[in-house]
């Protein structure tokens, strides 16, 4: 009889063990329910970097991707490289500045961009000081090793524009020979926290005449929250150049926005560009990506297919501010062009 229950026993255990697993695994199908979705429609590892806002990512001539973002503490700028976007995520990294212990530069370093040019390498990043944690400026590193994440990064201090006002998220490009900044700033007769300037570069920390006003939001989509032009990123495509924004509060309203001028125009005239009325990229639930934005442009290392980065959360409710809410991941997709040029982003997690 002892025999019998201890059977008995060991049975109803076991049964109870599966139910448990089945119950565990039922959850965890759920969760991963909408990471499989976008799982089938990409060859990225997605997310190719977790908790790292802000995602830059630049594919270099010796066949690295060089990547750097947001870390969730805003006090230090890290670099890392992998052969592959998908091998980002366990590439060991290197802090190659960390924030002042006051004045500027003490508080929330934001938004950090790795670009190489006449052999050095140059990141542009914001910053704020402790004592006015949300009046950032725009600063510049430099270093000239062949390897950014070793060598000596040297401070070429604020970059200046204009007028002296919060500013951030500064991207360079060249075009016909021409080194452009594209940034974000706040102008005092406009109502809003951001809009998006161009301006030529003198050299990679030095604005050269005049900025221009180049979007400010006024578009129902980018007023939501806050009224914001930020995170530009450049693209050039057959004769058009393409500016990506992205717009509203940092939550799931976050979206993306699309500047385009001719390459044979005045890029530093506004009546060059025109602009989207709704945004090109915005959440979506059926992927389970939320807010996606401040993107950057990459390709496959043959050059044959464009990839957009950009940082989205993996759900929509959020505790408090959602700056502080860390889990701004990094993602990669293919996609590709309309018949008229222009850049077909599709949608998160879903590739064109």
């Amino acid at each position: 009889m002892r025999s019998i229950a201890s059977k008995s026993l060991l049975l109803i255990l076991i049964l109870a063990l599966l139910g448990c697993t089945e119950k565990s695994e039922g959850r965890k199908s759920v969760l991963n329910d909408n990471a499989s979705v976008a799982a089938e429609q990409s060859d990225f590892r997605n997310p190719i970097v977790e908790q790292r806002a802000d995602p830059w990512v630049y594919l270099h001539s010796d066949g690295y991707y060089y990547f750097t973002g947001s870390v969730p503490e805003y006090d230090r700028i890290e670099l890392c490289r992998a052969k592959t976007l998908s091998e980002l995520g366990q590439a060991e990294t290197a802090d190659v500045w960390t924030k002042q212990e006051s004045g500027p530069g003490s508080k929330h370093i934001w938004a950090p961009e790795i670009h190489f040019y006449k052999g050095k390498w140059y990141i542009y990043f914001a910053a704020a000081r402790e004592d006015a944690p949300f009046d950032h400026r725009i600063y510049v590193l430099e270093n000239d090793a062949a390897k950014p994440l070793e060598g000596t990064w040297i401070e070429k201090g604020q970059l200046k524009t204009n007028w002296e006002s919060f500013s951030l998220d500064a991207t360079t490009f060249e075009y016909n020979e021409v080194m452009y900044l594209v940034w974000a700033q706040k102008a005092f007769d406009i109502e809003g926290n951001s809009n998006l300037y161009i301006a030529e570069l003198e050299n990679p920390w030095t604005l050269k005449g005049q900025q221009t006003l180049l979007s400010k939001p006024d578009q129902p989509w980018e007023r939501i929250g806050f009224k914001v032009n930020e995170g530009a990123a450049v693209i050039k495509n057959k004769d058009k150049v393409f500016i990506t924004y992205s717009g509203s509060a940092t939550d799931d309203n976050y979206a993306m926005g699309l500047l385009t001028a001719s390459g044979s125009s005045n890029l530093l005239d506004p009546k060059s560009w025109t602009k989207s009325e709704t945004p090109i990229f915005f959440s979506n639930p059926e992927t389970g990506r939320y807010g996606p934005g401040h993107n950057s442009f990459t390709t496959t290392p043959d050059g044959k297919k464009d990839i957009l980065i950009y940082h989205a959360r993996p759900y929509k409710d959020i505790q408090g501010d959602p700056l502080f809410d860390a889990n701004r991941h990094a993602w990669a997709q293919f996609f590709t062009w309309n018949d008229d040029g222009t850049p077909n982003l599709g949608r998160p997690g879903v590739e064109k």
